[in-house]
């Protein structure tokens, strides 16, 4: 659906449709067997603007707008979930923090090389094992200043492109008597002396992108490798996922519209008691409650990328396409491969791996729980 796109925007969007059913459609599956990254694609990227999409051109990246983002990351979840994350993590977790609170030397530092992707991704290590939703009550990873450097010390736990970042932006507690105001966000290059990357998690689904956890012992990064305000990683933090959240909506409105097409083919194509599964109301009416509320997720995903480029606030709207979207995305997977019967059930066809990968959609980047809780209390005013 293109309503109120300007040409540019749509031409934008054909590209990179045109990208993905020819570099990733093709292999997702042999990639997600593989549980391997579609390293030939995502090197092809680069010259798209595919891996700067929150990098303004001043540092090489394309300058796209908010919404124009999330037609790119839509598409990208139409041709592949797992590297539909692998590019959204970087866009929006990894490098995003630089572009908003790093200053003119850090973003010069950084982003002209993630752009390219030529030395490896960006990557955002928030989660620990003791700590998901709760990052003021559980994060335990510890940054304390020595001298001009910083020494890192702790663990994270389920991180999108570890093991193929250049760069790791990193929540630590640098205060550990200031509260919620004791946090800040460091940089630490993933090479450094220290850091070791565990093996990738096996995962039911996304398998395309990996995700590992981290150790830091004793690793040093000069001080000036932490960004923003003294103390303010957690707002920034927050900011990041109010981001994120949006392309994560965008990512899971390209998986159902994948599924919704290989229902429908199918669907016309299979014939039951005498006529095509399409004639038959039950299916019928799996196809309008898909075809209606892929449209709708689409609309607040949309809906929020335009108040962020408006420079308004949206959290509560990026929250709200997050969840919808999502959940969305597991019904209208759901119903496909209710569609397809046991064929669906089976890996000869597509419907049961966009299942998978839309399950991760509700957990990542904030439950739909926690979307819930952002939604209330921006309702009723109490945040």
């Amino acid at each position: 659906m293109d309503f109120g796109l300007s040409d540019e925007q749509r031409m934008w969007k054909q590209a990179v449709h045109d990208f993905c059913a020819a570099e990733l459609r093709p292999k997702a599956a042999e990639f997600d067997q593989r549980a391997e990254l579609n390293a030939p694609a995502l090197a092809k990227m680069a010259p798209l603007g595919l891996l700067g999409l929150t990098i303004p051109e001043a540092y090489g990246g394309p300058g796209v707008d908010a919404l124009s983002s999330t037609l790119a990351v839509e598409e990208l979840g139409w041709g592949c979930g797992g590297t539909a994350l692998t590019v959204a993590a970087h866009n929006a977790l990894g490098c995003a923090p630089i572009v908003l609170f790093g200053d003119e030397v850090q973003k010069r530092r950084w982003l002209p090389g993630l752009a390219t992707g030529a030395n490896g991704l960006a990557a955002l290590a928030l989660t620990e094992p003791g700590a998901g939703s709760d990052l003021a009550g559980g994060v335990r990873t510890r940054g304390e200043l020595h001298g001009d450097c910083w020494v890192i010390n702790g663990n994270k736990a389920w991180i999108t492109n570890a093991n193929i970042a250049q760069i790791i932006v990193t929540l630590c507690r640098t205060d550990p008597d200031a509260g919620s105001h004791g946090f800040t966000l460091i940089v630490v290059p993933a090479n450094s002396p220290g850091v070791t990357i565990h093996p990738p998690e096996k995962k039911m689904g996304v398998r395309a992108s990996p995700t590992n956890a981290i150790s830091f012992e004793d690793v040093r990064v000069p001080q000036d490798f932490a960004l923003g305000a003294p103390g303010a990683g957690l707002p920034e933090t927050f900011q990041t996922l109010d981001g994120g959240r949006i392309g994560i909506g965008a990512l899971s409105v390209g998986l159902a519209r994948a599924a919704l097409e290989e229902a429908l083919r199918y669907a016309g194509e299979r014939t039951a008691f005498g006529s095509a599964l399409s004639c038959h109301e039950a299916v019928q009416w799996m196809i309008a409650d898909a075809a209606m509320q892929i449209d709708a997720a689409r609309l607040l995903v949309h809906r929020a990328a335009c108040l962020k480029d408006l420079g308004r606030p949206f959290a509560k709207e990026a929250a709200m396409a997050k969840l919808f979207a999502s959940e969305t995305a597991e019904h209208v997977c759901r119903d496909a491969i209710q569609i397809f019967g046991a064929y669906g059930y089976s890996s000869e066809y597509p419907v049961e791996r966009f299942y998978r990968d839309a399950r991760l959609m509700t957990i990542g980047e904030g439950t739909s729980e926690m979307q819930r809780m952002i939604i209330a209390r921006r309702v009723l005013g109490t945040t």
